[in-house]
């Protein structure tokens, strides 16, 4: 019987960095940061490699997500593949794995893991970090749960996953929800299980932007956003989704011109909505014909915006 493969894709990041010198930079490739699994790893799957990039993920533009997206899409396909584990730069991570969750149709686990420590420093959390990925991917459990990331011996799904610190090894988390799983002395354990939010599209539409609500801030920003005619514009509003009562009128003018306007929370923990009657509140972004975010915040309701654009074409 042949055995099962995992596809692995790496793009870059913090895991693939060394000090050439100049400070971090990307270095490492496929076999050495494939070096570190062990022979229980080896012996349970093949793998599968393919170097899709060696960069920082700040550099990683949309085409190269989408890109990133056909070749999972095309690894997952293949005889015998039972998961994908994709190495990348936490920087951007929630948002590749979220834009991966909507659009990768098959029911085989996706796993993105990375390092907030680079490869030649004390602490090194990159072979912690893809030994967990590959045993998640390999679990029979993480079948139909879509897009995850594992990073610090947890395990979070893309919808809910976030970046909440800039540094240190448990900079990821699940706010308002905790972790789907946990892999502890080389076992997985889940907790609990998500429907996923998938739309089959062939493209995304590029053209969506993101803006946040402050405290006094004018609607300079927002009119010339407007003056654009983009396909669609997010902003992260206070609390459940208000607005200044002065962005209203730019926002009415952007749903006339046919721009579809998203209103998320700012945040961390939240849902759009209200009971307000009030100029700016829900219930008036709603009249005007604004679409609430509900649970998600503006990252990936901006996203979620860009493929179901994509979706309608």
């Amino acid at each position: 019987m042949a055995k099962v493969k995992i596809a692995v894709i790496t793009t870059g990041g913090t895991i693939a960095m060394r000090d050439e010198g100049r400070g971090g930079v990307p270095a490492l490739g496929p076999e050495e940061l494939l070096a570190c699994l062990p022979a229980d790893l080896r012996e349970a799957a093949r793998v599968d490699v393919e170097a899709f990039s060696n960069v920082p993920s700040n550099h990683l533009t949309l085409n190269q997500m989408w890109q990133l997206r056909k070749a999972v899409v095309d690894r997952l396909g293949r005889l015998y593949v039972c998961g994908a584990v994709v190495t990348h730069g936490t920087d951007t991570m929630e948002e590749t794995a979220y834009l991966l969750d909507l659009t990768v149709p098959s029911e085989r686990p996706v796993v993105l893991t990375g390092a907030m420590c680079r490869a030649d420093e004390e602490g090194y959390d990159g072979v912690r970090n893809v030994v967990d990925a590959f045993r998640v991917a390999l679990d029979p459990g993480a079948r139909g749960r879509g897009t995850m990331i594992v990073m610090n011996g947890e395990i979070h799904a893309a919808r809910y996953a976030v970046k909440v610190k800039s540094h240190g090894l448990d900079a990821f988390a699940s706010p308002g929800r905790g972790p789907m799983g946990r892999v502890v002395g080389g076992q997985v354990y889940w907790y609990w299980h998500v429907e996923r939010d998938m739309l089959p599209v062939r493209e995304i539409e590029p053209d969506v932007h993101l803006i946040k609500a402050t405290v006094g801030a004018p609607d300079t920003l927002l009119r010339l956003l407007v003056q654009q005619r983009p396909r669609g514009i997010v902003i992260e509003g206070f609390g459940g989704g208000r607005v200044p009562p002065g962005w209203m009128e730019p926002i009415r003018e952007a749903v006339s011109q046919g721009t579809v306007v998203v209103v998320a929370s700012r945040c961390p923990v939240g849902h759009t909505g209200d009971e307000y009657g009030y100029p700016g509140a829900c219930r008036d972004l709603e009249r005007a014909g604004v679409v609430l975010a509900g649970e998600l915040s503006g990252l990936k309701a901006r996203l979620k915006l860009m493929v179901a654009l994509g979706h309608r074409e």
